[in-house]
């Protein structure tokens, strides 16, 4: 059987860093085009724009949305209307509503929309679930910091409205968190710390809770310098567990019970394989809700002005 013929549309730093090297160890799928207006790949066809992309080469069969998620749901439903399967990189969009009408669109076409977590796929974040699954929860505290200056050097529409800000490594830390806990949750309070001169957060400090009254407290920070925290402690009816690295890493009252490499992006282009060959969708939105549920509820502060 053929692979199927992947585009990447948007060749930035997540592409190159992510994308590029996990379609080439997935088996199944293989790339045959680039959409960018900036940048090239040596010996991959180069069209300037998803419009030319989809006018001049039919033999494409998916393609995988790299572009900030401001614009992406207009490229979703240009590429799902050309009959392409399409995979969002997260955040799926720019809002929880735009969403809705893409799933629709693929599933009346047959086609596969996959919109992606990364983080969830991270080698600790299942055997953290099966745990929970056993062992009630009983507390959970977040630290998601990084430098937004090593991750998005001179990104400036990642501080633009619906460019989620700190939030755009904090729902990394919320796609795990609903994946692993045995039920929903819901935001019940939040501070966001605006730069004076960007229009959004820098920083933020949140509070969850479940129907059993579990207490989660979320610490987001993007000015993180020296060494980055990624990480998720709950103490549970089993012992403490820490997730780490992101989720590469898992310990259980200290003893280490998961510590693999990081392999998102790898696990993300099989599951997109296997996809398509099930015609299916997979499309949660919870993460993207929990962060729109805290821009709505957040209280505002200011922080100091941001540059590069």
């Amino acid at each position: 059987m053929n692979p199927i013929r992947l585009a990447i549309v948007g060749l930035g730093k997540i592409a190159r860093d992510q994308h590029l090297p996990a379609i080439a160890a997935t088996p199944g799928i293989a790339l045959a085009a680039i959409a960018s207006r900036n940048a090239t790949l040596d010996g991959v066809a180069h069209f300037d724009t998803l419009e030319a992309l989809l006018a001049e080469a039919p033999e494409i069969e998916a393609v995988a949305l790299c572009t900030p998620p401001q614009g992406r749901r207009a490229q979703a439903a240009q590429a799902l209307a050309a009959g392409k399967h399409v995979l969002l990189e997260k955040p799926p969009g720019a809002t929880v509503s735009e969403i809705a009408p893409l799933v629709d669109a693929a599933r009346e076409a047959g086609l596969t929309l996959f919109a992606t977590w990364h983080s969830r796929f991270a080698p600790a974040v299942e055997p953290a679930r099966d745990f929970l699954a056993a062992h009630a929860p009983r507390s959970v505290e977040i630290t998601w910091k990084e430098d937004v200056r090593v991750w998005h050097p001179g990104q400036d529409w990642i501080f633009e409205p619906g460019g989620l800000g700190v939030f755009d490594p904090g729902i990394n830390a919320l796609s795990i968190l609903t994946r692993i806990l045995p039920r929903p949750l819901f935001l019940t309070g939040a501070t966001l710390a605006f730069p004076e001169n960007r229009a959004a957060p820098i920083a933020a400090e949140l509070d969850f809770t479940d129907a059993t009254g579990l207490p989660i407290h979320a610490v987001f920070d993007f000015l993180q310098t020296g060494p980055q925290s990624w990480d998720i402690a709950i103490d549970s009816a089993g012992g403490r567990l820490l997730l780490s690295s992101g989720g590469a890493r898992l310990t259980r009252d200290g003893a280490v019970l998961v510590d693999e490499k990081e392999a998102e992006y790898a696990g993300i282009y099989r599951h997109f394989v296997d996809l398509i060959g099930r015609g299916a969708c997979d499309v949660d939105l919870a993460p993207l809700g929990h962060v729109a549920d805290a821009f709505m509820l957040g209280r505002r502060t200011k922080a100091a002005p941001f540059s590069w």
